[in-house]
């Protein structure tokens, strides 16, 4: 287990002015998280819009990251594609752009059983000279979960160096953290979920990768550091202050959970002056009229505008 990968690692959202990528925005964005205290920033995730952007727009975004962090923490880029081969040429290409660790998910669209699965992750890893990282996050995958056992195994390999578990499986993740305990830690194990990072790391993760982040990371960058003292009763309230600021993504109705989600993340950031607008790629619409004004209540609510 490489000890960089562990703590909270926001992953970075992607801001957008009038359809194209703001640069400026980001960089302020990837200023604003290392000042507060994150041990780590995952671009080209979820949170990044990444399924949205073409190849040129996703170099972009890590060369910009990894450009604007200047090394001061490590930068991890998802590689996200259907299969092996596609993967790889993602990858080297954030490689050769500086990035520390690669984060890629199990092949989809393409039907493979566990088998495949694992030779998957095994032809990544052996085209790249940083570590690879396991997506976990079956919401995305139609449902395809990856198994407790084949991660285990990967990370006794040496294939991988952690993985993000945004399965929303918390019996299967403490599941994953004792078995990977008993063979000798070769994981780490983040949760990719806002509102349980208390639970996960009392029962042993190894940190934390919080779209909420992007908007709040002082107060996870403290929960960290509480969990790590042992304080578990301060872990718990900041974890309750996070909850209740999480409730703006639940403002919105009827909307995709893209526009949701991340919608909510950007309208905060941009009233916070991070980033210059809420918008988002394109065809989601960005959050206007009662539903940002439902959110913005909220985050004054909890202080953060």
């Amino acid at each position: 287990m490489d000890i960089r990968f562990t703590g909270v690692i926001p992953p970075v959202v992607t801001p957008f002015n009038h359809g194209e990528i703001d640069l400026d925005s980001l960089g302020r964005t990837v200023d604003f998280l290392i000042s507060s205290g994150v041990h780590g920033l995952f671009v080209g995730g979820s949170s990044g819009e990444v399924a949205y952007l073409t190849d040129s727009q996703r170099d972009a975004v890590i060369a910009t990251v990894v450009e604007r962090a200047a090394g001061r923490v490590p930068v991890l880029a998802g590689a996200i594609d259907t299969t092996a081969h596609r993967v790889i040429e993602q990858a080297r290409r954030a490689e050769v752009l500086g990035v520390d660790a690669v984060v890629a998910t199990c092949p989809f669209y393409a039907i493979n059983d566990a088998a495949e699965i694992a030779d998957h992750f095994r032809a990544i890893a052996a085209a790249l000279n940083v570590p690879l990282l396991a997506y976990d996050v079956p919401v995305r995958l139609n449902g395809k979960k990856l198994g407790r056992d084949l991660l285990v195994a990967l990370g006794k390999e040496g294939v991988l160096a952690g993985v993000k578990d945004s399965s929303g499986d918390d019996v299967g993740f403490r599941r994953l953290v004792a078995a990977n305990a008993a063979a000798g830690h070769p994981l780490a194990v983040l949760s990719g979920h806002e509102c349980v990072v208390d639970g996960t790391l009392l029962l042993g993760g190894d940190g934390c990768v919080p779209g909420y982040g992007n908007v709040d990371p002082g107060r996870y960058v403290a929960l960290w550091e509480a969990a790590q003292a042992g304080n578990w009763a301060v872990a718990r309230d900041l974890q309750d202050q996070l909850c209740a600021g999480f409730e703006i993504v639940y403002v919105p109705r009827g909307r995709s959970g893209d526009a949701t989600g991340i919608g909510a993340f950007k309208t905060v950031m941009a009233a916070q002056g991070t980033i210059d607008t809420n918008d988002m790629a394109f065809p989601v619409r960005a959050l206007d009229g009662e539903a940002r004004d439902g959110v913005l209540a909220i985050a004054r609510a909890q202080g953060l505008i």
